[in-house]
C-alpha cells in the first residue's frame, strides 16, 4: 500500500496527515500532527448491516494514553482503564457532526477511533481530534459526505486565538468547540463570560473561516489516496406497501397528535401504531407475503416518518406546534425554593412537562474533586452532577452509572454556570456540588438543570455574579430553503423530528454555554442570528419568572453549612503550624473539631460544624506565632514530667517549664507525686529568656506572692540563680534546687535542658 502525506501551513503551526503507513488493515487510517501533538485516526465498517438492522449503528470512541505525555498513570492501577469524563465529552464531541453525513439507509456499523499518542500542550486537542476523524473516514471506502472539520477558539487579551495552549485557554474568557463544512456550521458546543449575541456571532464566523484550512488538507489526501467508496447496500422499504400504509394511518395519526398532553399524545400515537401493525400483519399473511417480520420493522420506520410529516405539516399549514403553542411561545413556568431542609440549598424548576431538582451541598477544601489529564493533575471546587432515571419518562429501565447522555447534560449545565461562579476561593472558600435529579423530562432537562441548579446555588448563599437561565431552540424547515421556523423551548417530540437542538444559557447580560446539533449537513451563520435573538427573548423571558421568586444570592450560607474561616500565615513558618510529623496540627484539630487545610503559599482553611468550634481552632493557630508574654494566664496540659519539673504545653506549638520549686506554696519533693502526663494545670508565664524558652509557676504560687522576673528567678538574669553561676544552686548538688532555684544541666549542672 502507497503512503500519502499532505501538510498545510496554519498560521505559526504546520499540520500534516499521513495516510498507508500506519494500522493499515484498517478500513481508514490517518496520522494527524501539529506540532507535537500526533492523533492516530482509525474507522472499519462492516461490508453488510446485520439481519433485522433498522438503524444505523456508529460508534465513536476518543481515548489519551498517558505515554503521550511521559507520564505513568496516577492512583492504584496503572494502565488507562474506562475513559474518563473528557474523554466521554470529547467522542460525543466527533459523533454529533459526524453522524448526519452518513447515507440514509445506511445500516452497517462503523467504529471511529481516535487516539492521542503524542501531547502538546502548546495547542487544544478537540478540533484537530474531530479534522482527524473525518480525514480517516475520507480516506476510507465507507460512504461518507465530508469533509468537516473542528477548531477551538479562545479569546486572549481581546484577540481570538485558534486552537490554544493549555494555558491561554485558562487566560481566555471563551472556550468555543466549532466544526463545519465549506458552507456551513454544522457542530457548537462552549461557554462565554456573558458574552452577547454579536460577540458569540463574530466568534463563530472567525471559527469558521479557521476551518477551511483543515478542509483543503483533508480533500487533498483524499485525492492523492483515491480510494474508490464501497458499493451502497441500502435498505430500503417497498414503495407500494409504503403507499397503503400512508392511506390507512396519516390521518389518524394526524388526529392523534393534536393531544397537547405528552402523555395522552404517546398513548393515542402508540394505539394508532399497533392498529396499522395488526392491520397490515394480516395483510401480507394473505398475500403470502416473503420477510413478513422485515416488512413490519419498514411500516413501523413509515409510522415514525408519518409522524414527522404530521409535526411539520401542523406548523406549516397551521402555524401551530404539536402542543398548540406559537412557535416563539415558552411554557408554563413554576419556580419552588428551599424545598430539602436538610439540603445546603434546593429548587425546583418546572417548565411544562420538564422538570428539574436542583440541589447543592457546600464543602471543605478536602471535598474537592480531584482528577488527572495529560496537562497532568489538578482540582475542582465546582462540580455538576446530572440524573436522569427512568420514571422521568415514565419507562422501567435498569439503572446503572452515568451514561455519554448523563456526563454531556451535566457538562452543559456547568459550563453554563461555571462561569457565574467566584473565580477566587478567597471570596468563597468553600467547595460546591450541584446535583440535578430530572423529576419529568419533556424536552431540554439540561437547560431544566441551569435554572435550578443557579436558584440552588443562590438559596445556598453561593455568590454569584447573576441568574442564569437556559433554553433550547429547534428549527423546522421545509422543501425550499426560505421555508424554515424556528421554535423556542422545544419540547420532546420536536427535539425528535426537528432538524436542530441548539441551546443557549445565560445571565441578562449574555451568553455563558452554546451548544449546536443538527440533523441537516449545516446551519448557516444568518439563521444562527435569528436563532439567537429569538432565543435572548425567550432566555429573558424565563428569567423574569426565576428572578421573581429569587434574584439573588443569599447573604449567607446556611446555619447547616460548614463554618470556614481563612487566615493567611507566613509561609516561610508552615512547619510551625504543621509541628513535627503533624503533631500540632493534629492537636488543634484535636482539641477544636474543625477541620484544617494548609496551602503552599500559606494560606489556611478552617472549617467546622459550627463557629464556635471554628473560632477555637483560629485561636489555637493564632496562638502559635504570637509571643507569650510575662504574666500571662494559661490552664496549660502537661506533655512530660522530668526529676526537675514538669513541660505544660500552653496551647499547641508552645510549651513551657514549670520548675519543681514553682509547683507550690510547700517543698515538693517528687514531681510525679504532683502530676502527671494528660493532667490540666493552670500556670502563668513568670519569664522568657533570650532562646525564646519558657518558665512558667503554678498560678497558686504566683497568687501567694512567688517570684516573677524577666527569667523567673532571683538575681542573676542571665543564669537564673541566686549566686553559683558554674552550678546553678546554693546547696543542694543531687536535686538541683534551695535558695537559688536553679536547673540541672545534662552532665549534672543545674541550668535549664536543651530541648
Amino acid at each position: 500500500m502507497s503512503v500519502f502525506t499532505e501538510e498545510v501551513q496554519d498560521g505559526a503551526r504546520t499540520i500534516s496527515l499521513e495516510t498507508g503507513h500506519w494500522a493499515k488493515q484498517a478500513h481508514g487510517s490517518v496520522v494527524y500532527r501539529c506540532g507535537n501533538l500526533t492523533l492516530l485516526a482509525t474507522v472499519c465498517a462492516e461490508k453488510e448491516a446485520r439481519e433485522g438492522q433498522d438503524f444505523f449503528p456508529l460508534t465513536v470512541d476518543y481515548r489519551e494514553r498517558y505515554y503521550a505525555a511521559g507520564r505513568i498513570p496516577g492512583g492504584y492501577f496503572k494502565r488507562e482503564t474506562r475513559p474518563a469524563e473528557h474523554e466521554t465529552l470529547l467522542s460525543r464531541m466527533i459523533d454529533r457532526p459526524i453522524r448526519p453525513l452518513f447515507p440514509t439507509g445506511y445500516f452497517s456499523e462503523v467504529q471511529l477511533l481516535v487516539s492521542v499518542l503524542s501531547y502538546d500542550s502548546g495547542t487544544s486537542i478537540e478540533g484537530h481530534a474531530i479534522t482527524a476523524a473525518s480525514a480517516a473516514l475520507m480516506v476510507s471506502d465507507i460512504p461518507f459526505q465530508g469533509p468537516i472539520a473542528g477548531v477551538v477558539i479562545g479569546k486572549v487579551d481581546g484577540e481570538f486565538v485558534v486552537d490554544p495552549g493549555e494555558q491561554e485557554r485558562k487566560k481566555s474568557d471563551l472556550d468555543l468547540i466549532v466544526a463545519g463544512s465549506r458552507a456551513a456550521l454544522t457542530m457548537i458546543e462552549g461557554g462565554a463570560s456573558e458574552y452577547t449575541n454579536e460577540q458569540m456571532l463574530e466568534a463563530l464566523e472567525f471559527a469558521h473561516k479557521a476551518i477551511q484550512k483543515k478542509l483543503d488538507l483533508q480533500e487533498q489526501i483524499a485525492k492523492k489516496a483515491n480510494v474508490s467508496k464501497r458499493e451502497l447496500a441500502l435498505r430500503l422499504p417497498d414503495p407500494d406497501l409504503m403507499k397503503e400504509v400512508r392511506e390507512f394511518a396519516f390521518e389518524k395519526l394526524k388526529a392523534a397528535n393534536r393531544s397537547s398532553d405528552k402523555t395522552e399524545r404517546g398513548n393515542q400515537i402508540s394505539e394508532v401504531n399497533k392498529a396499522t401493525l395488526a392491520h397490515f400483519e394480516q395483510v401480507l399473511t394473505e398475500r403470502g407475503a416473503a420477510k413478513i417480520e422485515q416488512s413490519l420493522k419498514d411500516i413501523k420506520n413509515e409510522l415514525h416518518e408519518l409522524e414527522y410529516e404530521v409535526v411539520r405539516g401542523l406548523l406549516f399549514e397551521e402555524g401551530i406546534r404539536a402542543d398548540g403553542r406559537r412557535p416563539d411561545e415558552i411554557r408554563d413556568i413554576a419556580v419552588e425554593v428551599d424545598v430539602l431542609p436538610g439540603a445546603h440549598g434546593s429548587s425546583v424548576f418546572t417548565r411544562g412537562q420538564t422538570q428539574a431538582l436542583g440541589v447543592v451541598t457546600l464543602g471543605t477544601a478536602s471535598d474537592n474533586q480531584r482528577y488527572e489529564t495529560l496537562a497532568g493533575q489538578d482540582v475542582k471546587n465546582f462540580m455538576l452532577h446530572y440524573n436522569f432515571p427512568p420514571y422521568s419518562v415514565g419507562e422501567v429501565k435498569r439503572m446503572m452509572g452515568p451514561g455519554r447522555r448523563e456526563i454531556g447534560h451535566g457538562h452543559l449545565a456547568y459550563r453554563a454556570l461555571k462561569y457565574v461562579f467566584p473565580q477566587e476561593a478567597s471570596s468563597f472558600p468553600y467547595v460546591v456540588r450541584v446535583v440535578a435529579e430530572i423529576l419529568e423530562s419533556n424536552g431540554s432537562s439540561s437547560m431544566a438543570t441551569v435554572c435550578s441548579g443557579s436558584l440552588a446555588m443562590m438559596c445556598a448563599g453561593v455568590p454569584l455574579n447573576g441568574s442564569v437561565s437556559g433554553i433550547a431552540m429547534g428549527l423546522m424547515t421545509g422543501e425550499s430553503p426560505d421555508q424554515f421556523v424556528i421554535l423556542s423551548d422545544i419540547a420532546g417530540i420536536e427535539d425528535h423530528f426537528g432538524d436542530m437542538d441548539f441551546k443557549v444559557a445565560g445571565t441578562a447580560k449574555g451568553i455563558t454555554a452554546f451548544q449546536l446539533d443538527l440533523k441537516l449537513k449545516g446551519i448557516s451563520i444568518d439563521l444562527l442570528r435569528q436563532a439567537l435573538t429569538q432565543a435572548e427573548k425567550g432566555r429573558l423571558h424565563i428569567l423574569s419568572k426565576m428572578d421573581a421568586v429569587l434574584n439573588q444570592s443569599r447573604p449567607s450560607t446556611p446555619a447547616n453549612a460548614p463554618q470556614i474561616t481563612q487566615i493567611q500565615i507566613d509561609s516561610d513558618r508552615i512547619g510551625e503550624l504543621i509541628g513535627p510529623g503533624g503533631r500540632i496540627i493534629r492537636a488543634i484539630i484535636e482539641q477544636s473539631g474543625a477541620d484544617i487545610s494548609v496551602e503552599d503559599d500559606g494560606k489556611v482553611s478552617i472549617s467546622s460544624l459550627n463557629m464556635e468550634s471554628n473560632q477555637k481552632a483560629q485561636k489555637l493557630i493564632e496562638d502559635i506565632f504570637r509571643e507569650v508574654e510575662e504574666g500571662e494566664a494559661y490552664e496549660g496540659t502537661v506533655r512530660r514530667i522530668a526529676d526537675f519539673g514538669a513541660f505544660v504545653e500552653l496551647f499547641p506549638g508552645k510549651e513551657g517549664l514549670l520548675h519543681i520549686s514553682k509547683m507550690s506554696t510547700e517543698r515538693v519533693s517528687s514531681v510525679s507525686d504532683h502530676f502527671k502526663e494528660g493532667d490540666r494545670v493552670p500556670v502563668v508565664v513568670a519569664g522568657v529568656d533570650r532562646m525564646g524558652r519558657i518558665d512558667l509557676i503554678h498560678a497558686d504560687v504566683h497568687k501567694a506572692g512567688g517570684p516573677i522576673g524577666s527569667n523567673g528567678r532571683g538575681g542573676d538574669r542571665d543564669r537564673g540563680r541566686g549566686g553559683d553561676r558554674d552550678r546553678g544552686r546554693g546547696g543542694d548538688r543531687d536535686r538541683g534546687r534551695s535558695g537559688g532555684g536553679g536547673r540541672p544541666q545534662r552532665g549534672g549542672g543545674g541550668g535549664r535542658p536543651r530541648r
